[in-house]
């Protein structure tokens, strides 16, 4: 089958390059329409075609200047009429939509093509971040053939908006399977990861000084303004390339995800295939996961008193040893292979 991934701004790079490696192992011929990403190296394709369609100027001159915004907006009407003239001569069997940077403006191009082959959207985020972008969202839930989403919590939360439960399809994150390492020990605990406002660094900060003898290692990207404050923290502010991930992982007891908003994570898909026990909020299917194969720990969301509680209890050694247990059960369970044959059977059943 001739299978179109769709990430116009390569926001999800390390997500779409497992999805299209796993399902050309499955026999599909995979093209992953993308653009260049501007943080830093991307996996090389195995087995599919990557194209680099999507801003082209703003992606390569303006990575890191305030005028690649502006770039990104003259550039986004030739990006999408080169989109879709692609996915034409593609003549895909189906187009697998894995991000819409304007929901708002993408609606127009979505049903364009929908009106020709079936289209599937997974809904990373079940309501867009963009308060611009909600009006439309029921518009682009309806266009898609089909919805895929990564927890049972995101299954209600679009069938509250009108979503027929049947178009909606389950397809849990797969873990990113890291290399060997010892098992996790010690009191250092990791944030990882593109830092944003809604991942709630501010709320760990808050914690910190009431977690006994705990270092906290802030490694990532900062997007956005970061609280930056003094006393048992280590900062490397820039992004994590690939080959730094494994050092990261063996430093750390466990990696925490306090975030405010969000259905899935690669940060804890990176850490669980790392078999590292994990602290995390109790949103979208992180803590559905995190519950369910015993990981870690699960807190409501902006409580520092709670975060603090639970990363105390996760590192002592007994807790520390048992939540790796789990992590390594998740990992066993939670492939891209499984991934791939359940989206083999979305693709067969939108086909009919």
């Amino acid at each position: 089958m001739r299978i179109a991934l769709v990430d116009p701004l390569a926001y999800t790079p390390p997500y779409d390059h497992a999805l299209a490696t796993a399902l050309a192992a499955e026999g599909h011929a995979v093209t992953l329409l993308t653009s260049r990403f501007p943080h830093g190296r991307t996996p090389e394709p195995e087995g599919y075609g990557r194209e680099e369609l999507f801003a082209p100027v703003s992606t390569r001159v303006f990575r890191r200047s305030p005028l690649r915004l502006a770039a990104k907006g003259l550039e986004y009407a030739p990006s999408v009429a080169r989109l879709v003239r692609r996915i034409e001569r593609l003549d895909p069997d189906v187009v697998h939509v894995q991000w819409l940077p304007r929901p708002e403006l993408d609606l127009r191009w979505l049903r364009r093509v929908a009106d020709e082959r079936p289209v599937v959207l997974t809904a990373h985020d079940v309501m867009p971040r963009r308060r611009r972008a909600q009006p439309v969202w029921p518009d682009v839930l309806e266009t898609a053939e089909r919805v895929v989403v990564h927890s049972q919590r995101a299954v209600e939360q679009l069938v509250e908006l009108g979503l027929p439960r049947e178009r909606i399809v389950r397809i849990p994150h797969p873990v990113f399977e890291g290399e060997p390492l010892p098992p996790p020990g010690g009191r250092t605990l990791l944030f990882f990861g593109l830092i944003r406002d809604y991942k709630g660094l501010d709320v760990l900060l808050d914690a910190l000084p009431e977690i006994p003898d705990a270092k906290l290692v802030v490694a990532g990207d900062p997007l956005d303004p970061v609280p930056k404050r003094n006393g048992g923290v280590e900062w490397q502010l820039r992004f994590i390339q690939a080959d730094e991930v494994p050092g990261l992982m063996a430093r750390a007891a466990a990696v925490i995800l306090p975030y405010r908003q969000l259905d899935s994570s690669g940060v804890l898909a990176t850490a669980i295939g790392y078999r590292r026990p994990v602290v995390v909020t109790d949103i979208g299917s992180l803590g559905e996961i995190v519950r369910e194969f015993k990981a870690g720990e699960v807190v409501p969301v902006d409580d520092p008193k709670a975060l603090a509680e639970a990363c105390t209890r996760l590192l002592e050694p007994k807790a520390l040893a048992a939540a790796a247990a789990g992590a390594e059960r998740a990992a066993k369970e939670l492939t891209w292979k499984r991934s791939a044959e359940a989206h083999d059977r979305l693709y067969r059943e939108v086909r009919r």
